[in-house]
């Protein structure tokens, strides 16, 4: 037997961007061997024929900084044909950090990513302080992905300023030397970069803003001197670019500073529909001005998903309501079944408040019930306050009716950004850009309220065509999810099929490409629930030359390990 894994008769899409072709591909030593007629036998062999074999997919913005310290499995990523994680994004995570700074992170992570305190607070063993510590515990665990982290800015600040830092006093010379110092030690260790955040729209669980909000342009610069010190990386920034041209011209700068690459969120918001264009327009100048400039992009909707059994529903601000939440789906249902419950639901709907989830569950314009084959580019006409109007109804009487039919199974969909006009126009631009990424699907985060890790096998069956009717061509759909983003973040190594890349591969049934309705599975470390997603299509996934999952099944093997720092291509 000359190989370990011989996968034979399939269509490679080797995910250069290249059209498709048939081929065998062997594996040994979890490197692709041989790609093209396979004569030798394999200790393991796979026949796929009527089956596109693919290079696993690259998620560059993830938040498993938590999970990865209590689990072995990435999911719902790893579900979705998700072979090398990225995690550390926005800023938020673990490393470095003293005893006595824990609560504060997991306070951060809690309120900007919706994790539950209580479940990181029992979940995360806290063996390390130093980030060098941390990189050192993720490289002694297994995984069924292979795991990358950035170094994030808002625990790099508590530990470099303590307390100043955490309040968002501005950074002294000395502050700012000893976060250079700190994130070329990080890079030594194997961090991908530096991952910071600007959103006023992220807080910690107590509302206030992140440590690096506001951080002036020269503690940036500082950070990517700190990058360029150690080595090679990058800036992962998100924002909200309310002032476009001052935000990004501030990025702009450090990237002529520094050096150092910088790739940030670009969303369609809805209350500023047109606005990513205009920071669109500034990426490509920058990117012909011969700097490295990207924008993350995600493929649909970024959707708020909610329900009974969820951890949100139209009536959760209610103060009646709030008085029931703690109780079971069964307990809670019985209750507002009842008629004086109902009243007083509805009478107290929509609670004035400053909670931002407000304007997501007060819009029932923009809120559409969520079918078992999920609908992620609803019409207007689906709304359940179109329905209601259809009905002669109220629409809140019609969203309670909704709610609690069913025995309360009912899922209901919120595209809350990059679905401004109704459809996905804005997200085709996007895509089709040459200085866009494929992101934010923001995987092992939103726990409770957002779903969008799914995001991978979403683009396959909603934008593969060919290139027609507002589809892309399937080498182009499989090239970003693959060495477009493995080229972004130094991992070169990966991403492509032929001899010396990485044996992660996908090989899948496209026609069967398909995503399950989400659901809570209670698998958190104290029980607790979280969203999860289904997929369907995937014939099997290899990591490494191991097959991690077959038809969306588990095998149980755990080949995916921590990558330190930046991989280079293999020789030819």
């Amino acid at each position: 037997m000359a190989y370990d894994l011989v996968i034979r008769n399939g269509t490679v899409i080797d995910g250069t961007g290249k059209n498709g072709f048939q081929a065998d591909v062997a594996i040994a030593g979890g490197r692709i061997a041989k790609v093209g007629s396979v004569g030798e036998t394999g200790r393991d062999e796979i026949d796929a024929k009527d089956l596109l074999v693919t290079p696993g997919f690259v998620d560059i913005h993830t938040h498993y900084d938590g999970q990865a310290t209590w689990s072995n499995r990435l999911s719902p990523s790893s579900d979705h044909g998700v072979t090398t994680v990225v995690m550390g994004n926005c800023g938020v995570g673990f490393a470095p950090c003293r005893p006595a700074d824990r609560d504060k992170l997991i306070r951060l992570m809690e309120g900007v990513e919706d994790i539950p305190g209580v479940v990181m607070a029992e979940g995360i063993p806290w063996k390390w302080e130093t980030f060098p510590e941390f990189m050192d515990f993720l490289g002694g665990r297994e995984y069924d992905v292979d795991i990358a982290t950035f170094l994030p800015h808002a625990p790099l600040r508590v530990y470099a300023m303590g307390q100043r830092g955490l309040d968002r006093e501005p950074a002294s010379d000395a502050d700012m030397a000893r976060m250079k110092h700190l994130t070329t030690e990080a890079i030594h260790s194997g961090a991908l970069g530096v991952a910071t955040s600007r959103s006023l729209n992220h807080r910690s669980s107590d509302h206030s803003l992140l440590p690096g909000v506001s951080a002036a342009e020269g503690e940036l610069i500082a950070l990517g001197m700190g990058i360029k010190a150690g080595g090679t990386g990058l800036l992962q920034c998100i924002t909200d670019f309310n002032e476009p041209e001052s935000e990004f011209g501030m990025l702009r700068r450090v990237v002529e500073r520094t050096h150092v690459p910088v790739s940030y969120s670009l969303l369609q918001f809805h209350h500023v529909p047109e606005r990513w264009r205009h920071v669109l327009e500034m990426t490509e100048q920058a990117n012909r001005d011969g700097l490295w400039m990207k924008g993350q992009v995600f493929p649909r909707p970024v959707g708020v998903i909610l329900g009974l059994r969820f951890n949100w529903n139209f009536f959760s601000l209610c103060p009646t309501y709030k008085a029931i939440a703690g109780l079971g789906v069964g307990a809670r249902l019985k209750a507002m079944c009842s008629p004086e419950t109902r009243r007083r639901l509805i009478e107290e709907y929509p609670t004035p408040t400053t909670e931002p989830v407000a304007q997501v569950l007060y819009n029932l314009k923009n809120i559409f019930v969520m079918g078992d084959q999920p609908n992620y580019e609803p019409r207007a006409g689906d709304s359940i306050a179109a329905q209601a109007e259809d009905r002669g109804l109220r629409p809140i009487d019609h969203a309670y009716d909704l709610l609690v039919a069913d025995e309360g199974r009912n899922t209901f969909y919120v595209p809350a950004i990059n679905f401004a006009h109704g459809n996905l126009g804005a997200v085709s631009i996007m895509l089709r850009h040459q200085d866009t990424l494929l992101g934010l699907g923001d995987g092992g985060a939103h726990v409770g309220l957002i779903c969008d890790a799914s995001a991978p096998t979403y683009m396959l069956k909603r934008w593969t065509g060919d290139g027609s009717n507002d589809t892309l061509p399937l080498p182009q759909v499989i090239e970003a999810l693959t060495s477009r983003n493995a080229r972004a973040v130094n991992l070169l190594d990966r991403g492509v099929i032929a001899p010396g890349y990485r044996a992660d591969i996908n090989l899948i049934a496209l026609a069967r490409i398909d995503l399950g309705r989400p659901k809570v599975v209670n698998d958190l470390p104290n029980g607790a629930g979280r969203l999860h997603q289904t997929a369907h299509g995937y014939a099997a996934t290899i990591v490494a030359g191991e097959i991690t999952y077959r038809e969306s099944e588990a095998t149980g093997r755990l080949p995916g390990r921590l990558v330190r720092g930046a991989r280079g291509a293999p020789a030819n």
